[in-house]
Formats: C-alpha cells, structure tokens, sequence
C-alpha cells in the first residue's frame, strides 16, 4: 500500500531527481521562508486530519478512502477529481472507475519521495483545478494515500499560483481546515515556486 510520508520520515523509493533539504540565503527572497521555518509552521500543533476535508471553497483534500466512496463523493457534490497518486501500483481508479458518476479525472503519477519531481504538475494542475471551480456546480476533490503530502502540495501550488498567495499565506490557508505535512522535497519544489512568483519571474494569477 502507498502511504504518504509523515513529517517523521520519508518513503523510501527509486531516485528521481536531487533534492537538497537546504536552500542558500543568497537564493531566499525576503517573504520566503526557510525549509526549518516551513517545517514549524506545517507540523507544529496540526490540526486532526480526517478523510476528507473543505480547504478553500469547493476544493477539497482527501485520501483514498474518499476517493474511493462513490456514495460520499455523490453526497458531497464532487465534479472533478484530481488523484495525484495515480497509476496500476498506486491508487488506481481513473475514468473507468467513476463512469457511473458525473465526475471528470484528472491523474497524476506521483511518487512521495522527496527526490520526485512534482513542480512539473503545478501549473497543469492549477489550470484544471481553476478550470474546474468555475464551471457550473464545481466541486473538486485533490487526493492521494493519506491526503497530507502529494494531494496538498498540488493545492498549495494552486492556491499560490491562481489565488496570488504567498507559500505561507498557502500553508496557513489549508492547515485552517486540515493537517498537511509535504515530504522535504517537495517543500523544497514549493519554495522555489515562491521564489519564482516573489520575483515576478512565474507570477501565476495570469496563468490561470
């Protein structure tokens, strides 16, 4: 079973891409926060994570367990699913699994490991989710195994991206409503994406 990583350690999986768990101070803007500083604020008194949870309006975090409740998902009201731990050997539902549902797909093949590259997502994935939040009666589930890595850092993506939020701002947004804790790599990838957007060089809200 794919379990994502808690703040205690990481998943052991095949090398994908090198992730340092230390950014240089001559690579920090002034708004972006140290990895140590990310970490605090993220695992620091968290809040209970449940199976499901509203963390901006009509987007949800979940995990498996919801992702796979076609009568809960129906309950709720959900048109789009976005399951970043997609694939045979991981949680494997796609189109096939919720034809019987009016609900649009959207997979992403993503490993919990800090050395796996998820940034290449971000901006995908943040198009489809805004895409999907506009269109009539949207209601967007983003999941994966546990709901507090993979899942979460495609929505802090989304909120920095197409809501103009700091990763802070982000991070304070979704840990309101659900406990999150993004293995150190992909901090690392969402740390970068702040710098970027800080330095006007990606600045999202356009993108999307």
């Amino acid at each position: 079973m794919a379990w994502d990583s808690l703040c205690s350690g990481d998943l052991l999986r095949p090398k994908i891409r090198s992730a340092s768990s230390q950014t240089p101070a001559s690579q920090r803007s002034a708004g972006t926060p140290s990895l140590e500083e990310l970490r605090r604020l993220l695992c620091t008194h968290a809040r209970p994570t449940g199976h499901v949870d509203e963390v901006w309006p009509n987007l949800y975090v979940g995990d498996l367990y919801v992702a796979r409740d076609k009568t809960q998902l129906s309950q709720m009201g959900i048109s789009h699913v976005v399951n970043a731990a997609a694939g045979r050997f991981h949680i494997d539902t796609g189109r096939n699994f919720y034809k019987d549902l009016p609900v649009d797909y959207y997979g992403v093949e993503a490993e919990d490991n800090p050395n796996f590259d998820l940034s290449i997502y971000f901006y995908p994935v943040a198009r489809y989710i805004r895409a999907a939040l506009n269109s009539p009666r949207g209601k967007v589930l983003v999941h994966c195994a546990m709901g507090i890595s993979r899942s979460a850092t495609l929505v802090l993506a989304f909120l920095m991206i197409c809501e103009d939020m700091s990763l802070t701002e982000a991070i304070q947004t979704v840990r309101a409503h659900r406990g999150i804790c993004p293995n150190f790599g992909f901090l690392k990838q969402l740390q970068e994406l702040d710098l970027q957007l800080g330095s006007g060089k990606g600045r999202g809200a356009e993108a999307c």
